[in-house]
């Protein structure tokens, strides 16, 4: 058997969720090898929807720039009743968090983008047409069998698909139901409606979404009834007999491909195993009807990828990594639960049992809170941790921001305007305050330990105090003073009693507090998450300070 370089972490597949946890890895140094049983990308649309946290992850990792010229920002979606009557609108105009909340976009061009991101960096390493067909675990790490060759690493991460290897050599269910009811999905090149509506018809005689994505390309998706074959469904007459009702001349669009699929609605009954773990649809399964499945899968490889470079890094007790299921779990069945209730609103194929459905969306749309509700997509479920790696007060308030994700609005430094807040902070830990020097509030010993794990500090003024410094005294060089540009931090700050902020390198709130109490909150996060600060060699776990890039607080900004 050949021996192929040891690695710190095997990633294995080289899907969204694939690339994008080598490019966390490789950004904090990670030696990282990913496997891939295809001989190249899939270069066909799959997903069709991103939100606005798989955005920020983009720009976590410095792709985004690459990846907004593959999107349609702003998506309205908008549905039908089977009269082409509106029923509702998905609309959300705000953007908290730096961007948009729906945006179309072409996967394969994305995933391209993400692909050639990996190429910054030499420790990561992509191997094409090489299935993992064995693993073997040890104390101190695993090893990966690639038919005649074997790597060793510190962990494998499977983001393998809902087929996934991986998770049927940990051994754990893949509990949930897979749907009876079949769809036709159908991509179009040189979109033969070209305006950019997209759409989804409740229509009981036959439900049907279309989706205007970039550059020109639609889907059209229509439910197959229970005496259609699959046969007739692949049929060229049958797709056009489908796209007859959209377009004036079926039989002259540009199909790039069309295929039959079923809804699962599935989750594993475990995300790690020892030093086996899971992301993306390996993990979780969900219809596509918030399109979640891929937005899914970002955050899985968001929250999993700077706890594993931690932990592989010598920055973190691997009791980190526990973190990831019990974080992960809970919100990935909410996205399947809200995405599997969705559909059923949407299927109905009884007339009477649509017509009622569509008389209680209209009587809730007359309701102008409920009507924002679902304008705003304040229905759509966020991140919230009230477990894992993370410190909450106990008893815990209703109202704290701990385990939610911070907002992130434009500011100022006093070397650039107009930039993103985590542009500023840079892609590590970050103890950001209101009003106050991070430095005196936290004391010098645990200001050094935070800055030992490569954090950034931040104090966050009014702009009117972005240049002021006190008459007499020197600015710190290691806290990076931010202008409050919009208004928007202070407006979240005076809805909250916490004025210090222990921000995770995925940008949740890890802890949160009134100054005075900042030294010591600090002192239980860093039991909490196991974080070590000492120095080490990274590569057998007893310690080092990872590399962590600084923060662009003197860039130009990120292009909106």
């Amino acid at each position: 058997m050949t021996a192929l370089n040891d690695v710190d972490v095997v990633v294995v597949g080289a899907g969204p969720v694939g690339l994008t946890l080598a490019n966390i890895l490789g950004l904090q140094g990670i030696r990282t090898l990913v496997i891939e049983e295809r001989d190249t990308l899939i270069d066909y649309p799959r997903g069709v929807g991103l939100d606005d946290e798989s955005l920020r992850t983009f720009q976590a990792i410095g792709l985004i720039d690459a990846v907004l010229p593959h999107t349609v920002p702003n998506q309205i979606l908008r549905f039908f009743d089977g009269r082409r009557r509106l029923l509702a609108e998905m609309a959300p105009a705000d953007a908290c968090f730096g961007w948009p909340k729906r945006n179309g976009f072409v996967q394969p061009l994305v995933d391209a983008e993400l692909l050639r991101g990996l190429e910054r960096f030499d420790h990561v390493r992509v191997l094409w047409g090489r299935p993992m067909t064995g693993c073997t675990e040890k104390p101190d790490g695993v090893t990966v069998q690639l038919g005649s060759a074997e790597v060793n690493a510190r962990y494998l991460v499977g983001c393998d698909g809902g087929r996934s290897a991986t998770r049927r050599l940990m051994g754990v269910s893949f509990e949930g139901t897979t749907s009876s009811t079949r769809w036709l999905v159908v991509d179009v090149a040189n979109d033969p409606l070209g305006h950019p509506n997209s759409e989804v018809g409740a229509d009981p005689a036959r439900p049907y979404a279309s989706i205007s994505i970039a550059h020109g390309i639609r889907r059209f998706e229509f439910m197959i009834h229970a005496d259609e074959t699959d046969e007739q469904a692949e049929d060229p007459e049958f797709v056009a007999a489908m796209l007859a009702p959209f377009v004036p001349h079926p039989h002259d669009v540009d199909v790039i491909r069309h295929r039959v699929y079923t809804h699962h609605s599935r989750i594993a009954g475990a995300f790690r195993r020892g030093r086996l773990l899971l992301a993306g649809d390996a993990a979780h399964l969900m219809p596509v009807w918030q399109g979640q499945g891929y937005n899914s899968g970002i955050r899985d490889a968001m929250n999993l990828g700077w706890k594993l470079a931690a932990v592989v890094g010598g920055q973190a007790q691997p009791s980190l990594l526990d973190s990831y299921d019990s974080e992960r779990r809970k919100h990935a069945r909410a996205m399947i639960d809200l995405s599997t209730m969705v559909g059923r609103v949407i299927s109905p194929t009884n007339r009477r049992v649509a017509a009622m459905r569509d008389r209680a969306i209209r009587a809730a749309s007359a309701v102008p809170t409920l009507k924002r509700y679902v304008l705003e997509m304040r229905f759509k479920p966020m991140p919230r941790y009230d477990h894992g790696a993370v410190v909450h007060d106990q008893p815990r308030r209703p109202d704290s921001p701990v385990g939610t994700l911070f907002i992130q609005p434009r500011v100022d430094t006093r070397t650039g305007t107009e930039l993103l807040l985590d542009d500023v902070i840079g892609t590590g830990f970050a103890v950001l305050a209101w009003n106050n020097n991070p430095r005196v509030l936290l004391g010098e010993a645990a200001f050094g330990r935070w800055k030992a794990l490569g954090a950034s500090f931040i104090a966050v003024r009014p702009s009117t105090q972005l240049h002021w410094t006190p008459p007499g005294s020197e600015d710190d060089p290691e806290v990076t003073i931010v202008g409050d540009r919009t208004g928007e931090l202070k407006s979240w700050f005076d809805r909250h009693s916490e004025s210090v902020l222990f921000l995770r390198p995925d940008r949740c709130i890890a802890a949160a507090c009134i100054a005075q109490r900042a030294a010591e909150v600090s002192a239980r996060l860093f039991d909490v998450l196991g974080l070590i600060a000492e120095g080490g060699d990274h590569r057998d776990g007893t310690g080092p300070v990872l590399h962590v890039p600084q923060p662009a607080a003197e860039s130009a900004g990120t292009a909106p």
